[in-house]
């Protein structure tokens, strides 16, 4: 038996010694295909904001309206600190196996089910993202204008708050630092690639989509105060309809989901082909017929399923939580062969539970919510 402070390649024999994990390259000495230099840090740090910064944007003011300036910050942080932790814990498990996706570490950790069950939560998972995505541009707010008086007591921010809307802040959160998926991706195509430099990427690319997210919603709560909408642009364009600022920023937004909606239903139909079809050879007809499956159920859901509040919730404290706290922690008890109270298990036995308890909850929370609003 070989001690535990190493860990196993179980394709191909390779031992990685814990004190050289920093810096270990990607996939050790398995033969890699001759590719260019590879993207710099800087590349990658943007290419992985790419990946995190999405519409979730919208919706963090209404999240702000609803558990105060300080209980959001407070609850921004812990997410994004989780976040940067289960990456570490991605990474890890990435030097560990060799594998470049997310699909392959859940094959390793349980076998076929621990990858089709991976691949069900990223199909649910870019779908949610796509239908919010197409939510805004579909959607158009025609109720009468409600001003706010500067001098009301509506005006005043709230440092703490809770109500029953705050059931949608975890999920909000969750949903918009969710970028897990691209890590090993962007991993691959890191220029001199280590777990240390990876690492540095997520958590600067973390920082600086953290810092913008808390001045947007900020800037977006201290606008409308209680009033905000669940979907901040709508606000916007409720009390400036004509507003011709107003407008260019839907065109860009329409421009947005134009060209980043390809990029999201690629790992969507990926998914959808390795469920259904994992040994069906490629065929241009199947290709072509999955892909229009999945526009017209993403159409749909946009245009029965316009509140964005709702796609935030539910796929926010389901998918988006297994695929930022419960697999990360899940797989890493499985596959790592540190000793039971190491730190590493240990702070993944918490995030799994915790995980659970997020979704748990907020689920609970918003079904309850649901029912009292019917």
């Amino acid at each position: 038996m070989q001690p535990n402070h190493q860990s196993i390649n179980a394709d191909y024999g390779q031992y990685v010694c814990a004190q050289h994990a920093e810096s270990a390259p990607l996939l050790g000495n398995r033969p890699q295909r001759q590719t260019p230099a590879g993207a710099s840090f800087g590349f990658s740090v943007f290419n992985l904001m790419n990946a995190i910064m999405g519409s979730g944007i919208l919706g963090l003011s209404y999240a702000m309206a609803n558990t105060g300036i300080i209980g959001f910050s407070v609850l921004l942080l812990i997410v994004a600190c989780l976040a940067s932790y289960s990456i570490h814990l991605l990474l890890r498990m990435c030097i560990q196996t060799a594998v470049t996706s997310y699909e392959d570490i859940g094959l390793f950790a349980f076998g076929s089910p621990g990858k089709v069950v991976v691949a069900i939560a990223i199909l649910i998972q870019n779908i949610g993202d796509c239908n919010k995505k197409m939510v805004h541009p579909l959607s158009a707010s025609d109720e009468p204008h409600h001003g706010i008086s500067n001098f009301s007591d509506e005006c005043k921010p709230k440092l703490f708050g809770f109500s029953k809307e705050s059931a949608f802040a975890l999920p909000t959160m969750a949903f918009s630092f969710l970028c897990h998926t691209s890590v090993l991706p962007i991993y691959c195509e890191l220029k001199s690639p280590s777990k240390s430099r990876m690492q540095n990427v997520a958590n600067l690319g973390i920082v600086i989509s953290f810092l913008i997210y808390f001045i947007s919603a900020l800037f977006g709560y201290l606008t409308f105060y209680d009033k905000v909408e669940s979907e901040l642009l709508q606000g916007y364009s409720r009390y400036l309809p004509n507003d011709a600022l107003i407008t260019s920023v839907r065109l860009l937004i329409l421009l947005a989901v134009l060209l980043t909606v390809p990029l999201i239903h690629f790992p969507a139909r990926k998914a959808f082909m390795m469920l259904l079809f994992p040994s069906y050879p490629f065929s241009y007809i199947l290709h072509v017929l999955v892909t229009v499956a999945l526009n017209i159920t993403i159409v749909l859901l946009a245009i029965y399923v316009p509140d964005i509040r709702n796609v935030f919730g539910v796929v926010g404290s389901t998918t988006s939580t297994c695929l930022l706290f419960i697999f990360p922690g899940l797989f890493y008890i499985k596959l790592s062969m540190d000793d039971l109270l190491s730190c590493q298990k240990l702070g993944a036995c918490a995030l799994l539970i915790l995980g659970i308890c997020i979704g748990a909850c907020s689920l609970t929370l918003i079904t309850m919510n649901w029912a009292y609003n019917a």
